[in-house]
């Protein structure tokens, strides 16, 4: 099991936590990377905990290694429009930080950060739930180019990296999870969040490991 905890060999014993494995067509897919987690004055700042405040030189290690082996590049990016953030749904009711995502909003929490901002030919996916599957094309966008993998980082991992890994591999891609390019607001929320993907629905694997399959290529 690549992440350790507590109940690993009582896992490991019922059966769980085998790997999938790597595919042949990664894609890198990047999860609603933004301002608004890495500023001080964000209701949604990982800043505090280190894993969460050292998670985007990971990102871009690994955005770099995609870019060498001309691996695809998705990201994903949340937007609401509706004044009375009714887009926003029943998601709205339980979290009230969602707004750093409402059009014009004067904070600019949604801005991307530095060396993480998407380029010409990539794809973006905008959302407005946790999946980046869920009411997108990015299913469709991705059995197109016939991708089988997807590395997948960002934030956060309880939330929309989990909904996102869950869904891959429910639509038939290998999610591989990158857990020093994710990041969550407490290390116990992190750990219990990767040992609990890594068991039953992803491979979570290391940034080496990450680097040289998409420095490879197709």
């Amino acid at each position: 099991m690549a992440v350790d905890h507590a109940s690993s060999e009582s896992y490991i014993k019922s059966g769980f936590a085998n790997r999938m494995g790597w595919g042949q067509r990664p894609a890198l897919l990047i999860i609603d990377v933004c301002t608004a987690y890495w500023s001080p004055s964000s209701p949604l700042s990982l800043l505090g905990n280190p894993d969460g405040e050292n998670a985007p030189d990971s990102m871009r290690r690994l955005l770099g290694a995609a870019r060498a082996g001309n691996v695809p590049v998705v990201w994903s990016q949340v937007e609401y429009s509706h004044p009375d953030m009714a887009d926003a749904g029943l998601f709205w009711r339980k979290t009230k930080a969602l707004d750093v995502w409402k059009a014009g909003d004067p904070r600019g929490l949604a801005a991307c950060l530095e060396g993480l901002e998407p380029s010409k030919g990539d794809i973006v996916v905008v959302k407005k739930y946790a999946s980046a599957f869920f009411g997108t094309s990015l299913a469709s966008s991705l059995q197109v180019m016939n991708i089988d993998t997807l590395v997948i980082c960002g934030v956060s991992t309880s939330g929309c990296v989990r909904a996102t890994t869950l869904d891959a591999m429910q639509h038939g891609f290998r999610p591989m999870v990158v857990a020093s390019a994710c990041g969550d607001r407490t290390p116990e929320i992190q750990k219990a969040n990767l040992f609990d993907l890594d068991s039953k629905y992803a491979d979570v694997v290391a940034e080496e490991d990450a680097l040289e399959k998409l420095s490879k290529g197709w």
